[in-house]
């Protein structure tokens, strides 16, 4: 797939123009097709708007010569995995069961180019194959919110954040979604100028650029539909403090209130207790583990506040009607065929 911009006219040719900046996008199995169209849809709309060719690309793989996405849909690479110029941007493509698409081959490819000085970024959860490769051993990073936890686990020399994206020198990640319009805005602002990244956003119906100090996940308040500001704080308390939970009476006293208080907001606006709320983001946590890491379910409970397997496993089957090691077991299952 090549990019095809309107040739510049005559007139507005510069004396010595610069050659086009290329980005060499890397598809693995079951790449999600939003982070990717909306970032090649970037480069694309900005030549279109320069009405010279700014940018090019090209899409590679290892694979044959085809490969589809999450949603089922295939598409044409354009060769291998090859030898790149320097001057090469390369964005991987990251989507669902990102574990399995850390092959070796893919791996060594990733070092050896990255050992060249190409710029190098995932898209979505592709900063899970970027770290595997040790690409963001001390660098700032970021990756899709629901694969945060397990990548925070397995991957402590990487400074995870939960931006939109992020750029630590020649190294860049987005949370995936839109957040590769962000990402490619910021890089056309920084190649050229914001009035481009601009016009492309508008073409994009793009109101609201955001930038890398902007986090992925909706406010507490909108995701739970309650604008509380206590029961806000409260569960923010909560979602941070997992390995190590926090007894009510104390979340109740650190935000103001008594523990029968808490109880009744708790009742009134989520239907629930404090404490069945807070079981529920542990298990949510755990079950994210179980799919994502190699983690054993012992170090999986430790990691979620539980002190036993046993009450951990009890726990689990209570709310979702199987143990955490037939969870473990069909999903390996299923990534080994």
């Amino acid at each position: 797939m090549q990019s095809d911009p309107r040739k510049p006219s005559s007139s507005a040719t510069p004396a010595k123009a610069q050659p086009p900046r290329r980005f060499v996008f890397v598809l693995v199995p079951n790449f999600t097709l939003l982070s990717f169209a909306a970032a090649i849809e970037c480069l694309r709309i900005a030549n279109r708007m320069a009405e010279k060719p700014l940018y090019e690309w090209s899409v590679i793989g290892d694979s044959e010569d085809v490969i589809a996405c999450s949603a089922g849909s295939r598409f044409q690479l354009d060769g291998p995995l090859g030898e790149l110029s320097r001057d090469d941007t390369v964005l991987v493509c990251g989507g669902i069961e990102i574990q399995k698409a850390a092959t070796k081959k893919v791996m060594n490819w990733l070092r050896r180019e990255a050992r060249r000085g190409l710029k190098m970024g995932g898209l979505c959860t592709a900063s899970y194959v970027l770290a595997r490769a040790g690409l963001l051993d001390g660098k700032r990073a970021t990756i899709h919110w629901e694969n945060h936890d397990s990548f925070a686990e397995e991957f402590s020399e990487v400074t995870l954040t939960k931006s939109v994206f992020t750029v630590d020198g020649n190294r860049m990640t987005t949370a995936g979604g839109t957040s590769s319009i962000d990402l490619m805005l910021n890089i056309i602002a920084q190649d050229h100028d914001e009035k481009l990244a601009n016009a492309v956003a508008d073409q994009l119906i793009y109101s609201s650029i955001r930038t890398d100090q902007d986090t992925q996940r909706l406010s507490v308040p909108t995701r739970i539909g309650v604008r509380h500001p206590k029961l806000s704080q409260v569960i923010q308390m909560m979602e941070g403090n997992i390995e190590e939970p926090i007894s009510p009476a104390t979340l109740a006293r650190d935000a103001g209130m008594s523990t029968r208080q808490l109880e009744r907001l708790f009742r009134r606006y989520l239907s629930r207790s404090p404490k069945r709320y807070y079981m529920e983001l542990r298990l949510q946590k755990a079950r994210n583990l179980l799919m994502q890491t190699d983690m054993t379910v012992i170090n999986v409970a430790l990691a979620c506040g539980f002190s036993s397997p046993s009450h951990f496993s009890k726990c689990y089957r209570a709310h979702y009607n199987t143990t955490p090691y037939r969870e473990r077991g069909s999903h390996s299952s299923r990534l080994s065929v």
